[in-house]
């Protein structure tokens, strides 16, 4: 699965970086996670606000950093439809 952090590079958009790194860890699934900085590439994803985080191509949040327990449930969720 596929994990993106979108965020220009700003306090945090860092720490929803790590708190995702926490909860990929934590679900016990296997994710790429990647940082995405490029605004053009945030504005694709129709984001507005940033941090946000993507799954799979799915906006999960935007304007805000999720916690690790939320982002491990989105994850789980993501993998049992692969499933």
């Amino acid at each position: 699965m596929k994990v993106k952090v979108l965020g220009p590079g700003c306090a945090k958009c860092k720490q929803l970086y790590v708190e995702a790194e926490k909860a990929v860890a934590a679900a016990g699934v296997e994710a790429e996670l990647e940082k995405v900085e490029k605004i053009d590439e945030i504005m694709a994803h129709g984001v507005m606000m940033t941090p946000a985080l993507v799954v799979d191509g799915e906006v999960k949040c935007a304007g805000r950093v999720a916690k690790p327990a939320e982002i491990a449930t989105w994850l789980a969720t993501a993998a049992a439809r692969k499933g």
